[in-house]
């Protein structure tokens, strides 16, 4: 019994550290890649939204949404990009991420045409890595929350995409605490998925950004 319960502490305390370790790389990582400053960021061709639901399940408009969205408002405006591929959840009729974004960024004052669509960036993996084979980007800018863009840098950069990230305006602790507990488990998840080779769950025909 004894052995059993020293056989757990110490797959509990490896599972501890794995946690740690993962979280102190992609952090130091994205540490100097991401900025919260528009005029100190540098200007891409193109910026990448990481998609969300507009809505919480209470019906109101989710925060995580809100703060990205006037954060690819602010850079657009500020010329620090010219073009914007949302990349976001389609997996059913009812449940549209892209076209959310797409239809606020048009009411901000983004022009259509300058927007793009991905409905298959189902996790961010799928984003980054559709980014560069589908939209041919190899060089852009990422935008969501801080957490997130440094995870979402680290993959990037494993796939050979060059990324920064442009902070979306973080939300209360209380707000996103259970996305934040979540943050720990999705960095453990990207080098299990490093290790394992995955990829995205779709890709399909080339889009132009022109």
């Amino acid at each position: 019994m004894k052995k059993k319960r020293n056989i757990i502490l110490s797959l509990s305390l490896g599972l501890l550290l794995f946690v740690f370790l993962a979280n102190y790389v992609i952090k130091s990582n994205g540490s100097s890649k991401v900025y919260s400053n528009v005029n100190d960021i540098p200007s891409n061709k193109v910026g990448l939204i990481l998609g969300t639901a507009k809505y919480l399940t209470n019906g109101n408009v989710n925060l995580y949404y809100k703060y990205r969205l006037s954060a690819a408002i602010k850079l657009y405006q500020k010329g620090k990009i010219k073009f914007i591929i949302v990349s976001g959840d389609n997996s059913t009729k009812s449940y549209d991420e892209p076209t959310e974004f797409k239809k606020d960024l048009i009411k901000a004052g983004v022009p259509g045409a300058n927007i793009y669509l991905d409905y298959a960036g189902f996790r961010t993996l799928d984003s980054v890595v559709r980014v560069k084979e589908i939209f041919g980007q190899e060089n852009i800018t990422i935008i969501s929350q801080q957490f997130h863009n440094e995870r979402a840098i680290y993959l990037a950069e494993h796939f050979n995409v060059k990324a920064i990230g442009f902070n979306a305006k973080s939300v209360s602790k209380r707000y996103g605490f259970k996305v934040q507990l979540r943050e720990y488990l999705a960095r453990v998840k990207v080098f299990v998925d490093i290790v394992f080779n995955v990829k995205p769950k779709f890709l399909g025909k080339k889009i132009k950004i022109v």
